[in-house]
Parts: structure tokens; sequence; C-alpha cells
């Protein structure tokens, strides 16, 4: 006979309490590991390039993914609450400037990337949530996440993550808004107006708080297993230029004195394909060797808000003139708080 009690399941409830001291004491002492692997272990001399570089990675990787997989836990059973029906339809009804700050605010928590935008958009116009409303959803959404939070409070501080997360729910109201007022429906497919998207039946307040502890864990697993790759390959990137890069070099560039730096550095981020995982460490990177706050910012935000594969995405329910008003007003929004964050910082 079988030993039942290895094959039994940890009580979902219990488990964060035994696996929260071991996160923390893991955090704690992650510096003085990093340091002696890298000149212990690995026998690396203090100072050369090589060095730091390597220093940078292995103490930046695992504790972005520490991160990480703390915050998604959480944030997977806060989402338990706001599925993409649930969303849609706290958004019916919903006019004008009320309805851009709930969709924006919605964003944040609700589930979404590039490959659903069509069918979000879809159920938003057929549920009769107005133009506007809905491109401040379909703006915050990938560009206000929990990766991206995560990694700039890890790297930045939370002064730095609050103005991201402020500046990108301004930029989400704001441009939502605009859409809304210039009245733009008449370059959406029409066929999009004709498609009934069916409902999503799923019952949550059926959930136990013990499944939704569960849920938190499956997010983990998902996200965490989808992003780690970019993390490390973003963080490699940006533990080379920690190394190697010289600092005249990123100040010219994208420093405060380059007038032009915020806009270069939007025009560069569009036809980059990245998300949060990959482009936080690069820009970490940007500012440690002279890059200005507002411009590193703005190129971060022109990566993750407008991204080439989305436009080409949203290219199947939108119009070509829409989809340059929508690039248009987020960029100017970008460009506003790229020069705007140079100018206090």
């Amino acid at each position: 006979m079988k030993t039942g009690s290895l094959n039994a399941k940890i009580n979902p409830v219990v488990l964060p309490l035994i696996l929260l001291p071991v996160w923390f004491l893991l955090y704690h002492y992650l510096q003085p590991l990093a340091d002696g692997l890298v000149v212990s272990v690995l026998g690396l001399t203090e100072g050369e390039h090589l060095t730091e570089a390597i220093r940078f990675f292995v103490f930046e990787f695992p504790k972005v993914l520490l991160l990480l997989t703390l915050i998604i836990f959480f944030v997977g059973i806060v989402r338990t609450y706001f599925t993409p029906e649930r969303t849609r339809k706290a958004l019916e009804g919903k006019k004008t400037f009320t309805g851009n700050v709930m969709a924006a605010g919605l964003g944040i928590v609700t589930p979404f990337c590039s490959c659903s935008a069509i069918p979000l958009f879809l159920g938003f116009v057929e549920s009769g949530v107005p133009l506007g409303v809905t491109f401040s959803f379909l703006i915050s959404a990938p560009m206000i996440n929990e990766v991206a939070v995560v990694l700039l409070y890890g790297m930045f501080g939370w002064k730095v993550a609050l103005i991201y997360v402020s500046t990108g729910l301004f930029i989400a109201i704001t441009a939502g808004w605009v859409i809304g007022k210039l009245k733009l429906e008449k370059w959406v497919e029409p066929w999009v107006y004709e498609t009934k998207v069916g409902r999503n039946n799923l019952e949550e307040g059926k959930l136990y708080f013990a499944d939704r502890i569960t849920m938190g864990f499956d997010a983990v697993k998902e996200i965490v297993g989808k992003v780690w790759l970019y993390v490390a390959l973003g963080i490699a990137v940006g533990a080379g230029a920690h190394g190697y890069v010289p600092e005249d070099f990123m100040a010219s560039l994208m420093g405060k004195s380059a007038w032009f730096s915020v806009p270069l550095s939007i025009l560069i981020g569009i036809p980059l394909y990245s998300n949060a995982a990959g482009i936080v460490p690069i820009v970490s990177v940007l500012i440690e060797k002279g890059a200005a706050l507002g411009t590193a910012l703005a190129f971060m935000m022109a990566v993750i808000g407008l991204s080439l594969p989305e436009m080409v995405i949203l290219r199947k329910v939108l119009k070509l003139p829409l989809i340059f008003t929508f690039i248009g007003v987020v960029g100017t929004g970008i460009l506003i708080v790229g020069y705007l964050f140079n100018f206090i910082f």
C-alpha cells in the first residue's frame, strides 16, 4: 500500500505560509550569495569589465524572478475577480471621461496581450462600450502590467514604478478621451459592428478562496514560464552594457542635453518587438549609463504600448487612419511625459 500522505495535496491556503518565509530568506541573502559566486567560486577579479557584467547578471536575474513570482502570485489572485467578461460588463453604458478612467484602471488588472486584442475589441464594441473607452483599456492593459511594475520597482525603487503607473494611466485616459471626442467610428471595419461575440459563462462567484490561490500559482507557472527567457535576454544585454558601454556615449545620445533624444527614442521603440520583461533591464542600464529618466521611460512606453505586432493585429479590425491616429495620440502623450520628467528630474 502506498503512503497516502506523500501523494496528498497540500492545502492551497497553507502552501503560501510555507513558501513565503523561504522567499524572504532567498531575497534577503541574494546579494552576498551573488558576490560570493562571482568572486569566490568563479574567481573573477574585482573591477574588470567582465566581472561587473557577470555580477550584474548573477544578481539581477534571480532577483527579478523572485519579485515576479511573488507579485504575479498576488495579482493572479486579484485577476480571478476581473475576467474579460466581467470587465466588459463593468464598462457597458459608461460614457466619456468616467468610462476612460474606469477602463484604464481595469486594464491594469485584466489579462491582456496582443493576441487577445481583437476578441476584446469585438466584445467591447458589440456591447456598446464607446470607442474611446475601449482604447483606454487597450492602451493601459499591455502598457501597465505587473511585469513592468515589478521590474521597475526591483531596479529603480517605488518612486519610478509609481511614476510609470501614473503616467501610463494618464496616457491611457487622455488618449482614449481624445479618440472618443474625435468620433472615429467610421474608421472601424464595418464587419466589426455586425459581429456577435459569445458570452463567457464563468461563474466567478462560485470560486472558493482556495481555488483563487491555486489560480495564483497557475498564473506564476504560466507567466513566469513565458517571460523568464525574455528576462534572461534583457538582463544579459543590460549586463553587457553595464560592463562595457561608456557612460559618455549614452549621455550624449539619450541625456537631457540632447533635445532630440525623446522623439528619437519613441521612433526607435515603435518597431521593436519586446515586452516589459525584455526591455526594462535594458532601460535600467541606459539610465545608469547617463540616459535621462524621461527619455528612458518614453522608449519603454513606445516599445510596450505601440508595438508593431499589435498594430498589425489591430489592422484586422481598424482602418489605417484610425491606427495612425491611435499611434499619433499615444505617441504625443509619451512625448509629453518624456520631456516633462526630463525637466523635473
